[in-house]
């Protein structure tokens, strides 16, 4: 079977959103598991599947600059963890007017268990300079980038992908955030970022960057085109904001919009997650007016991925009903009723509303 067999094989049970670069939805019975399956967890790329030599360079203001291959990575001590994680553009489809961008529904979200070393012991070992600010992160993806938010220096016909973090999140061993090697307890496929990637727990999908090809310590502030152009916040009555941590939201998983129901009383069930979490607290409402119901939700076992939560619906009358579903984080947030608009169209977490009727 060659590459692009295999490509097409891993593909086949998402729903294509884009062929080129592909980007892809996790089908809706992906999210009724604590753990997406491999094949079911959504794909975002900016660019074309890459080719990858295999080789990790560190380098930038640091004091042993360093290569590392997949090999050397699996010889050091190992780290599962379970992390959800979502694009940014989750939603989008939801804003009016219609922002710029991928056409992504409400399914760019899936949960997976990566293995792979934890980031701040692979920068202990090449001493980053004390002045450091940021981790930068390139991908080995490249390729012509032409939407609206291209920065007026960028190269359009030739962009690397690129993110930075800042370097007290990088170091930190509370942080998280993986090399990833493996997902679900196989080497990672090449839509997922083979042979290695960022895994950052909290941060919208954005930071996880994929095909991971060079670090480099900065002594000031990046301003490429994935990190001040793009992933931005441009809302239209307040200063623009970066693109960063997950926003507080709750999923309706069961039933599914515009599904019969035949019996009066339904376990309504869900997922809630938050890059500010854990989630503390979901409710559902019946109506359009209110009337915020407490849902069972289930305890945080990490603050890295979605709980589930279940609402018992009683005495359901024959007719169209409506369902709404918000989450309240550990920070207080809470999910807002519109969502937020801002041009490109991230950050959507608004209540999700859907109907059933019961016949």
């Amino acid at each position: 079977m060659t590459a692009a067999d295999d490509l097409e094989a891993a593909r086949a049970s998402l729903v294509m959103i884009n062929p080129a670069p592909y980007n892809a939805e996790a089908p809706p019975e992906a999210l009724l598991g604590e753990i997406t399956p491999t094949e079911l967890h959504y794909v975002r790329s900016n660019f074309a599947v890459p080719e990858h030599d295999g080789v990790l360079e560190i380098g930038g203001a640091v004091g042993a600059p360093t290569r590392l291959t997949l090999d050397d990575l699996r010889s050091m001590p190992a780290h599962d963890a379970t992390v959800t994680l979502e694009c940014a553009g989750n939603g989008r489809l939801e804003m009016r007017p219609l922002p710029t961008g991928e056409p992504w529904g409400d399914f760019a979200v899936s949960t997976a268990r990566w293995t792979g070393v934890p980031l701040h012991e692979v920068l202990a070992r090449v001493a980053p300079d004390a002045r450091g600010v940021e981790l930068l992160a390139q991908g080995a993806d490249h390729g012509p980038y032409h939407l609206q938010a291209i920065l007026p220096e960028t190269d359009q016909d030739n962009l690397s992908f690129t993110r930075s973090l800042p370097i007290e999140q990088a170091t930190d061993p509370a942080s998280g955030i993986l090399i990833a090697y493996e997902m679900n307890g196989m080497p990672l496929g090449r839509d997922h970022g083979a042979p290695f990637r960022l895994i950052v727990p909290h941060w919208y999908a954005v930071a996880s960057v994929k095909w991971l090809k060079r670090l480099d310590v900065l002594t000031e502030p990046y301003s490429g085109e994935f990190q001040t152009g793009h992933y931005i916040y441009e809302w239209p009555d307040r200063p623009h904001e970066p693109v960063s941590l997950m926003r507080v939201r709750a999923r309706i998983t069961d039933p599914r919009p515009g599904s019969v129901i035949d019996r009066a009383t339904y376990t309504v069930r869900g997922k809630a997650w938050s890059g500010t979490g854990p989630v503390t607290r979901v409710e559902v409402s019946l109506t359009g007016e209110g009337d915020w119901q407490p849902a069972h939700l289930e305890a945080a076992t990490s603050d890295h991925h979605w709980q589930e939560w279940r609402f018992t619906w009683d005495a359901i009358g024959v007719g169209r009903h409506t369902l709404r579903a918000r989450a309240t984080d550990a920070a207080g947030n809470v999910q807002p009723e519109v969502p937020p608009w801002n041009r490109l169209g991230y950050g959507n977490n608004a209540v999700e509303v859907i109907y059933v009727d019961r016949a």
